[in-house]
Parts: C-alpha cells; sequence; structure tokens
C-alpha cells in the first residue's frame, strides 16, 4: 500500500511537472529582436506593442530597433549589430529587399532563424513572412478608385520602389485597373520615405495644373496625411485620397473628409504572431535552418501567413477607433 501511494505520488507530481513546463517559455531561449525602419511612426509603435504582448506571455526578452528615419542602410547596420548578439531569433520588415538578402541568409546559415514581417524579401531563405497580402491590398485600392471615380480620372501615386510590399501593391492596383481606359496612373512618385518631399511635390503638382488630377494614391503610411494637409491649405475640394494604414493622422482625415478611405493594416497582429510562431519553432530544436523549407512538402512552417486589412472610410472610422482603444 505504502508502494502504491508513493507511485501515485510520483506520478502527480510528474503531471504538474509536464503541465508546467509544457506552458511557460524558458528566458534561456535569448533575446529575439524586430528590427524595422521609421520605427517612431505610430505603425511601429503597435507592431511594438504586438510584440511586447507575445513577450510577455511567452516569457521571453524581445527588442524593437531601427533608424527613427526611412533608412535601408541603417536598418542593414542594425542587423549587423543584432547578428552579433546572438540573438534568439530576428523579425525583420525589409526596406530594401536586395541589400538585406545576404544579411538574413547569413543569419540562417548561423542557425538563427529570420521570420520577414510586413515587407519580404523575395528570394531570400527567410522561414516565415506574415503580414498582408500586399498585392490583395493593390486591388482592394484599385477597386475603391473604380467604384468613386466611375472608371475615369487621373491619379497620382506615391510609393518607395525600393519596398517589395509597395511593388506589389503598385501591382496590384494596375491590374485592377486594367480594361478601365478611363483611369490612367499619370505619375509615380518615389517619396523616399520623407513627408516633405510628398509635401512639396503636392503643393508643386496642384500649383501647375489642379484639374488634371483626379485622385492620390498613397501606398505607403506616410504620404496621404501630406496630402490632405496640403489639399486643405491650398482649399482644392473634390480630390480623391487612398491611403495606407491607420496612422491618426489619416483616420483623423478621414473624419475631417480630407481623406476617402485607407487600408489599414494589423502591424499588432503581425508581430504578435510573428514571435509566438517564432518562439514555438526555437522550442522544436530543428536544427540545420538552412534548407528549402519553401520547397518541402514537411515544412514545419508556412511560407506566409495572410494577416488581414481593412477598409477604412467615413462609415466605419468610429467603429475602428473604438475597436482599436481596446485593444490589449
Amino acid at each position: 500500500m505504502k508502494t502504491h501511494r508513493l507511485l501515485l505520488a510520483l506520478s502527480i507530481a510528474v503531471l504538474v511537472c509536464i503541465e508546467s513546463c509544457g506552458t511557460a517559455r524558458p528566458v534561456s531561449q535569448g533575446t529575439y529582436y524586430l528590427i524595422a525602419t521609421n520605427v517612431k511612426i505610430p505603425y511601429w509603435q503597435w507592431a511594438l506593442a504586438g510584440l511586447n504582448h507575445a513577450a510577455s506571455q511567452l516569457h521571453v526578452k524581445a527588442e524593437m530597433l531601427g533608424p527613427d528615419t526611412y533608412q535601408p542602410r541603417g536598418q542593414h547596420e542594425a542587423f549587423q549589430r543584432v547578428l552579433s548578439l546572438d540573438p534568439a531569433g530576428i523579425l525583420i520588415s525589409v526596406g530594401d529587399r536586395r541589400l538585406m538578402r545576404a544579411d538574413i541568409d547569413s543569419a540562417i546559415a548561423r542557425g538563427i532563424p529570420v521570420f520577414t514581417i510586413d515587407s519580404d524579401a523575395e528570394y531570400s531563405k527567410r522561414l516565415v513572412f506574415v503580414g498582408t497580402d500586399n498585392y490583395k491590398a493593390g486591388l482592394m485600392m484599385g477597386a475603391t478608385v473604380e467604384d468613386t471615380l466611375n472608371g475615369k480620372g487621373n491619379l497620382v501615386v506615391f510609393t518607395m520602389p525600393e519596398q517589395l510590399n509597395l511593388v506589389q501593391r503598385l501591382h496590384g492596383l494596375n491590374d485592377a485597373l486594367t480594361g478601365h481606359a478611363g483611369l490612367k496612373v499619370t505619375q509615380v512618385v518615389d517619396m523616399k520615405g520623407d513627408p516633405n518631399v510628398v509635401t512639396d511635390i503636392t503643393k508643386d503638382m496642384l500649383g501647375k495644373s489642379p484639374g488634371k488630377i483626379d485622385a492620390f494614391i498613397c501606398l505607403e503610411a506616410i504620404a496621404c496625411p501630406e496630402v490632405a494637409d496640403v489639399l486643405s491649405s491650398l482649399k482644392v475640394p473634390g480630390k480623391l485620397v487612398v491611403a495606407m494604414d491607420a496612422e491618426p493622422r489619416t483616420l483623423d482625415g478621414i473624419k475631417k473628409g480630407l481623406i476617402s478611405a485607407t487600408i489599414a493594416q494589423k502591424p499588432f497582429t503581425m508581430a504578435y504572431v510573428a514571435l509566438r510562431m517564432m518562439a514555438d519553432l526555437n522550442e522544436s530544436k530543428l536544427g540545420n535552418l538552412d534548407r528549402n523549407w519553401l520547397g518541402s512538402p514537411v515544412s514545419p512552417v508556412p511560407a506566409l501567413v495572410d494577416t488581414g486589412v481593412t477598409l477604412v472610410n467615413n462609415q466605419n472610422v468610429d467603429e475602428y477607433l473604438k475597436e482599436s482603444s481596446s485593444a490589449p
């Protein structure tokens, strides 16, 4: 009887240990890093909130690094610094896919997992992309333009041609406009991640020929609030303005009628999901990461995770703001 009780007690202790060990993440995993550019803008502060929320749940350390302005070279330097710290893993929104490809492949060769979020690095050895289906976001922009302008108008597009996510959005936009001969992209502007460039170019365009522009399309977050400010200051009415992301100034512009709509991404979700996936991957101890996971039928991770988007306009902006205020 004593032996039976002892065995029962030991069995219960083992079960408790298994249960507790299976739900807690060891701090010994090291520090995870999210590397972006323009890290001070609200978009990346939302991502940081998602990163910190996941890190708190998993009991791991996580930090966000990167230049305060759009500087792909600065992102490259931040990545190199992180590699010297022997990180548990790296999440990166790639500013220049050509510049960062070798860095990503180098980290994978050293056994450091790398996920891309928000902006991918095609042909690199990153393990997973977590973010928006940017081609579909471009299609959504095009559908908004078509519905609002009734198939006729001249469009100006602001973008940054080195970022793959913006290339994909432009592709989707152009495909959505195919077959609508009356809708024409008359100018694609490289705004270089600088709001001052947007302001100056918009003023110049409207000063020369305001009647020749029917719509401004912004494929990234910071351009359309500047466009809206210029339209307001010059008192130019009746322009369609389609933005990207849910910056506070963008949502305020929608409420004021200066911005027609925006395609809101989920940066909180991107960082949250990516960190949880990466921590789980580390727990599984895959060993050699430098394999063709993309082509493998037994890959332990998906090639991409689509976090979705929301079209926000004057009809649902108040509801969107209410939902945003209830985030963890």
